[in-house]
């Protein structure tokens, strides 16, 4: 069954797989809750509620807040869709597993804030606008023994996030890493990132990676 995928709404996509092969390796217990956030159409929240898990989703477009809430309602998922900026609508609460597939496209914005449907994946002259926001205020999300799970593109520096996870006394490593070749934003922007130094001259796919960080017990 095909999800519900409105305009200007992020559609599963290789990193979407990717986050979901890692969820796939973690021994949750029936029950464990589980946040998806950033969560688009709601692919990975409904990969995690098929687990048996206790799943919450946030996105802060109302159309894929709309999208998920469908798709977990047609297959008949109990998954709580909530409209919100990251984590403000959770922030009370802590989890098992916190998911995350963020934007991470390195963008030539000049500083001004994404719009529209580029907000799923442009962030930021480095790629970071929410990377590091994640690295900051995911760890005081998670259980002792909770998991982070993150997707992003090698372009976004995958070494800083796990010093910045570390930093936070989470235990962090690269678990995953897939090449893909380029996809239409990244076409569409292939001169100015190697003008940036992000691509070489010969380069033409893009590496994702997943990092794992566990608070320890």
């Amino acid at each position: 069954m095909n999800p519900l995928v409105l305009p200007g709404v992020y559609a599963p996509q290789e990193d979407t797989d990717l986050l979901a092969g890692a969820l796939s390796e973690e021994p949750l217990p029936p029950g464990a809750d589980v946040l998806d956030v950033g969560t688009g159409s709601g692919a990975l929240a409904l990969e995690a509620a098929r687990l048996g898990t206790r799943v919450t989703a946030v996105d802060v477009s109302r159309r894929a807040v709309y999208a998920a809430r469908w798709n977990a309602r047609r297959a008949g998922l109990p998954v709580r869709v909530l409209r919100g900026n990251l984590f403000e609508p959770v922030r009370d609460r802590t989890f098992d597993l916190v998911l995350a597939n963020p934007p991470y496209v390195p963008a030539p914005t000049g500083g001004r804030a994404p719009r529209g449907p580029a907000r799923a994946w442009d962030a930021g002259g480095d790629g970071r606008l929410v990377l590091d926001r994640i690295c900051r205020e995911a760890p005081g999300l998670l259980r002792p023994g909770g998991v982070l799970l993150l997707v992003h593109s090698a372009l976004s520096d995958p070494d800083r996030t796990v010093r910045h996870l570390c930093a936070a006394d989470l235990k962090a490593s690269v678990t995953r890493r897939r090449r893909i070749p380029f996809g239409p934003v990244l076409r569409s922007r292939e001169e100015w990132l190697r003008r940036r130094g992000l691509l070489s001259g010969d380069e033409n796919n893009e590496e994702l990676v997943v990092v794992r960080a566990e608070l320890p017990r």
